[in-house]
């Protein structure tokens, strides 16, 4: 598993324009709440967080965060992005305790699609109905991914939430949507229109021999 340590320092000046002035030197505002303590105002570099930022395992993994060399553990619980810069605006940290469950949202993993029977012998395409999931676990049970293996899955056939193959100790939040589908195998539109204009074209050339054949 990686292991992401983010850099921050306190912050003490608030306001739009002592963030503003932080974002143009380069970093910017934060917090981290939660547990037994006070939340804490942060300043963190931009650049570093977005190297952090291109591990999809960031957005669900237990964050070391050293505050002037006090470390903490945290999970990153909201981002705040610019609405059309590839620039963030603000970041949101909630500490975790070993004895508390935490509550996050983690990415689906598919495997073997290309394997699957409804793929590999039928023509059928794969079709992603979710990417992640909700999940509830206590911090030493946070997976960085739920894999979804779909290598015996056949043509028209679905993967509901129902199906998924949870680790030890992790629980799904989705309460009576468990019929959800997570992903299906099922032929192509264009080959489903394709087969339906195949099977007109047969039907009026079978018309056309028979009232041939009456004349």
């Amino acid at each position: 598993m990686e292991t992401f340590e983010i850099k921050a320092q306190r912050r003490t000046d608030v306001g739009k324009g002592a963030s503003r002035r932080s974002r143009h030197a380069g970093y910017i505002p934060g917090i981290i709440y939660g547990g037994d303590k006070a939340p804490v105002s942060l300043t963190l570099s931009h650049n570093e967080l977005l190297k952090h930022l291109e591990h999809e395992g960031f957005y669900s993994h237990i964050l070391t965060v050293n505050i002037e060399g006090e470390v903490e553990k945290a999970v990153l619980k909201d981002l705040q992005r610019h609405p059309y810069r590839p620039a963030v605006m603000h970041l949101d940290l909630l500490r975790v305790s070993e004895t508390k469950k935490l509550h996050m949202r983690v990415p689906l993993h598919f495997l073997n699609e290309h394997q699957s029977p409804g793929v590999k012998q039928g023509g059928g395409v794969v079709s992603h109905h979710m990417t992640d999931v909700e999940i509830s676990c206590l911090p030493k049970d946070l997976p960085e991914f739920i894999e979804v293996d779909v290598v015996n899955l056949n043509l028209n056939e679905i993967v509901h939430l129902s199906d998924l193959v949870l680790p030890e100790g992790v629980e799904l939040l989705h309460g009576s949507e468990q019929n959800l589908a997570v992903v299906s195998v099922h032929l192509a539109r264009g080959d489903k229109a394709d087969e339906e204009e195949e099977s007109q074209a047969q039907e009026g050339a079978a018309a056309e021999a028979e009232e041939k054949k009456g004349d």
